[in-house]
């Protein structure tokens, strides 16, 4: 347990600094002529699911630092005798925990809205409100996370209040679906692979919004607490919202990743057999939980009568496994026969498509600009491109949050032992903790010196600058 509760905090240190790097690259990394309004909206999606992230990982981080100081050292944060609370600990938990479930969805929306302009061959309808939705449903993530404690003695007018949350938060949700099929609805289909999975998606994930609507009402979900109806209805949201965007979001980048295309006839059996698969497995939950199956036991008397559900349960899981399986089948194939793909295969949308697949390590020989949201789709011959960034050297050109102009020229930091050092001495804290509190003070000196080594001012290029202007370099 000590050993589970330092992990969590260390994961969760990681998943923090992740966040605030795609953070950053997504708000000072963007092309020249890329203003707020035309980031693409997977981009967006990515955005609000790092500041959602920076949000909610300090209290996961608090609850297991409070969770190892009450082992370890003393404390009483979870102890009632000693004035402290265990339902602290579930406070904590779902403050991060269900705003963790849309850390998993909101990137699968991202996914879509990709694979959808595309397949669809047409920008995706209401721009500002996808985004505004994907804004709203961050904002509203924070105030679920008692939905999950309806069968604790908390208050009922506070149980009311998360119960209006939990129905509202269907409705940015409901607007982007609406959005994709009236984009779907008024487009030109190019029923690929991807987009085979993004139609299996729009099914599962309604059901699945459709059941969340259910346990929102604090009756029923007493009823159905810690029943097989949960175990559906989750699996049918972050399945659904998840996993199916992101074999489809696999199917539609493999080629710009690889250079090869996958096989199309194996990728549509292996979304056939997924969705199929999934609903034997999952569906007949829905029923074992009103009937009054738990979760977490591990066998059942025959007199239960919940034996032939079970049955199409496991069926359904071997059919979903194959059709798994089928995927990376295909996609170890791929690699080395695929078909080679073009710059851009599937005619998308954005600016990863006008290179070449796989991309060069440049990406770009000159930095593109951006003059509309489907920069790949509106971009002319005669189109500007940004001078004055060196090709020999990892140089990055540095734009402004608002209007993505020009600010200046940044270079990357070559090949360097510091940043493993400091993994390495965080490690050594966070482990070491775990068998003695000198650890902390040890780690923290060990961090310190390898922050220093990482960040000392460095005169780059000596050499060269002495050999352009020996004058002035001295």
């Amino acid at each position: 347990v000590d050993i589970w509760a330092q992990m969590v905090t260390f994961t969760e240190t990681s998943g923090l600094l992740s966040a605030i790097v795609l953070a950053t690259t997504v708000l000072k990394l963007r092309a020249p002529g890329m203003t707020l309004n035309r980031i693409p909206l997977f981009a967006w999606a990515m955005l609000v699911t790092s500041f959602m992230v920076m949000i909610a990982m300090p209290a996961v981080m608090f609850a297991s630092t409070a969770l190892i100081l009450d082992r370890l050292v003393g404390t009483h944060f979870y102890n009632p005798s000693e004035g402290g609370d265990a339902l602290l600990w579930q406070h904590l938990f779902w403050f991060f925990g269900h705003p963790e479930v849309y850390f998993i969805f909101i990137p699968g929306l991202g996914f879509m809205s990709s694979i959808i302009a595309t397949f669809a061959r047409r920008p995706v309808f209401g721009y500002g409100a996808m985004t505004l939705s994907l804004i709203a449903t961050a904002f509203m993530a924070f105030g679920l996370w008692v939905h999950h404690m309806f069968a604790t003695n908390l208050p009922e007018v506070g149980k009311s209040f998360f119960t209006a949350m939990s129905l509202m938060i269907a409705i940015p949700t409901a607007v982007q679906i609406f959005c994709w099929l009236a984009t779907l609805w008024t487009g030109r289909l190019n029923l690929k692979t991807p987009l085979l999975f993004v139609l299996a998606f729009f099914v599962i994930l309604v059901l699945g919004g459709l059941t969340g609507i259910m346990v929102a009402m604090v009756p029923l979900d007493l009823q159905l607490h810690d029943t097989y109806f949960v175990v559906a209805h989750l699996h049918y949201v972050l399945i659904g919202g998840a996993v199916f965007p992101l074999l489809g979001a696999l199917y539609y980048w493999f080629p710009k990743i690889t250079g090869r295309l996958m096989h199309e006839r194996i990728g549509q059996l292996s979304a056939v057999l997924v969705f199929l698969g999934f609903n034997a497995t999952f569906f007949p939950m829905h029923q074992l939980g009103l009937n009054g199956m738990p979760r977490r036991i591990f066998t059942y008397t025959e007199e239960t009568g919940w034996g032939p559900l079970n049955l199409a349960a496991t069926l359904g899981a071997f059919v979903l496994g194959i059709g798994v399986l089928l995927t990376v089948f295909n996609a170890l194939v791929s690699m080395r026969r695929g078909k080679l793909a073009s710059g851009s295969p599937w005619g998308g949308d954005g600016l990863e498509w006008t290179t070449s697949s796989p991309p060069p390590r440049y990406n770009f020989i000159h930095l593109p600009t951006v003059r509309d949201r489907y920069a790949a789709w509106t971009s002319r011959p005669d189109q500007p491109v940004v001078t004055g960034v060196r090709a020999d050297r990892p140089e990055l050109l540095v734009t402004r949050v608002m209007d993505a102009e020009p600010d200046h020229i940044t270079e990357l930091p070559g090949p360097a032992i510091s940043p493993l050092l400091v993994a390495l001495s965080t490690g050594v804290m966070f482990i070491g903790g775990i068998f003695t509190v000198w650890a902390f003070p040890l780690g923290a000196v060990l961090i310190g010196v390898s922050l220093l080594a990482w960040f000392w001012p460095k005169w780059p290029h000596r050499e060269e600058m002495l050999a352009e202007k020996p004058s002035e370099a001295a």
